[in-house]
């Protein structure tokens, strides 16, 4: 059973799709460089500001609470993909399983291929923000992040990191890799947020 969380565009403004936005039926791919191997025993890392920092292999990251939804998403380049359905873990659940200390405030996604992305705690603490490893019933592409992928359907694509292996719960802010090379923080889709 899927959950629709395409009317999360509510929230932000009144059009479902972004200004500035073309609908795609198709699914782009775009990436900073190269599709990394990543070994089928892949493990997921969460450090910094938790009360439980640990290791997870990719078995007991799947069998923590995971959710499949329909979401959109919305990629800085320009282009939006509709009805994406996705199966993975919402962010809430684990931050629940690690124990989020008081005074973490951002979290620092880290990925196989070097690439990071930041998102405040709060913009990262909803059911929507996914760890996800399927796509449209099927295992999630390499070249899609696969086996493990941030999607942010509120956010441009960029703050989901691809091939995902690990967060850090930070004190404070830092900038991941294209928000260093100019792109948005806050990368707000309704508000065309791409670049700073």
């Amino acid at each position: 059973m899927s959950t629709d969380v395409t009317d999360l565009h509510q929230e932000f403004g009144e059009e479902r799709l972004p200004p500035g936005q073309r609908l795609t039926e198709s699914f782009p791919v775009l990436s900073k460089g190269n599709t990394p191997n990543v070994d089928d025993g892949w493990t997921f890392s969460v450090t910094g500001a938790v009360d439980d920092e640990r290791e997870f292999s990719a078995e007991e990251f799947r069998a923590l609470a995971p959710e499949t939804q329909i979401q959109d998403f919305h990629c800085v380049t320009g282009w939006s993909k509709f009805d994406c359905e996705f199966t993975g873990l919402p962010f809430p659940e684990l931050a629940d399983a690690v124990g989020v200390e008081d005074d973490a405030t951002h979290v620092m996604f880290h990925a196989h291929d070097g690439y990071t992305t930041n998102l405040s705690l709060a913009e990262c603490d909803r059911r929507e923000v996914m760890f996800v490893w399927g796509f449209d019933g099927e295992a999630l592409p390499a070249d899609h992040g696969g086996p493990l992928r941030v999607v942010t359907p509120h956010k441009y694509a960029y703050k989901g990191a691809k091939w995902v292996k690990g967060v850090e719960f930070l004190t404070e802010r830092e900038l991941g890799y294209w928000e260093k090379r100019g792109y948005s923080d806050s990368a707000n889709p309704w508000n065309e947020e791409r670049y700073s």
